[in-house]
């Protein structure tokens, strides 16, 4: 996709999570810490799901398609957000936004329907045990993540392809820490309306495809787990599906809160607060999730430490 800017501006400034300098120095030291342990904990994931052929099923294949994802996410938006706590001004080119703007657009579609997969995988799991192999073959786990990969991009490409036909030609200075869409649809100096459209729609494919067959797939679960008369049984069904309802519940929670929300000025600073949580905790937080909940991984961990100490 060429890049063509009509408008005036060339570069956008960001106003960043504060306006206050006293905080700046704190922040840049807390969200180092967070980008550390979330690039450290997913890469870490991923190693072990690779070296440990005990993990290699297809509960682990969509854990590492998450891990991948949340991995390649943290260097969006987190280190523009970095300097600008240690810079005089975040400053970003318009070609470098767009950039930002298209692969940010492709991680969060793409986490989506990674979620969703792993959603449909537990129900198959828990309620047709005796054709789980066949339901979810090498085969059917590999198209499941290419079809998440290509939902992401077609919503990006969408997202970033309006963008781009918008003109900016007065203010240039965004309110967020990153490009991201409604910010920018707020310095725009032509019409939104195919912006707001398009955001609509794929929001609503989201909402039906993706919170429509997590949803359908916990509620069959748990009609499953209510007739099991084993406790051991209920246990460990509940126990496989703890850390993606954990996960999908702090995804999908601090995104309704970020976008569900009257349009004010002060909602602006309060979709900033919670778009923290989806944009640089829970990627930070899944692999603990994963990782803390789950005795293979722990057990894998073990092994992995065994081979490099010996």
């Amino acid at each position: 996709m060429a890049m063509e800017n009509d408008s005036s501006v060339t570069e956008f400034v960001f106003m960043g999570l504060t306006e206050q300098p006293e905080l700046r120095l704190p922040l840049f030291f807390v969200f180092l810490l967070n980008y550390t342990a979330t690039v450290m904990g997913n890469l870490s994931l991923m190693v072990l799901i690779c070296l440990n052929s005990h993990l290699h099923n297809p509960m682990y294949f969509f854990l590492f398609n998450l891990s991948l994802v949340d991995f390649c996410y943290s260097f969006v938006c987190t280190p523009k957000m970095l300097m600008g706590f240690v810079s005089e001004k975040s400053i970003i080119s318009y070609t470098g936004c767009m950039t930002q703007l298209f692969f940010f657009c492709f991680f969060v579609n793409s986490e989506c329907y990674v979620l969703t997969a792993m959603a449909y995988d537990r129900y198959v799991a828990i309620c047709k045990p005796l054709v789980y192999a066949i339901l979810m073959s090498p085969r059917m786990c590999s198209l499941l993540m290419i079809g998440s990969y290509l939902m992401g991009f077609a919503s990006a490409m969408a997202h970033t392809g309006c963008m781009i036909r918008l003109k900016f030609c007065d203010s240039n200075i965004i309110n967020h820490y990153m490009c991201e869409i409604f910010p920018l649809l707020q310095l725009s100096c032509s019409s939104t309306y195919a912006n707001e459209l398009v955001s609509s729609l794929i929001a609503c494919i989201v909402v039906i495809v993706s919170g429509l067959v997590i949803l359908m797939s916990y509620a069959s679960i748990l009609l499953n787990v209510v007739q099991m008369s084993s406790a051991t049984g209920w246990s460990k069904a509940m126990g496989t599906c703890g850390s993606h309802i954990i996960t999908v519940s702090l995804f999908y929670g601090s995104g309704l809160l970020t976008y569900v929300k009257p349009a004010s000025a002060e909602s602006v600073d309060q979709g900033k607060f919670f778009s923290v949580f989806y944009t640089l905790m829970v990627p930070m937080l899944n692999p603990l999730i994963y990782s803390l909940r789950n005795k293979d991984v722990k057990l894998a961990a073990k092994r992995t430490m065994n081979r490099i100490t010996i």
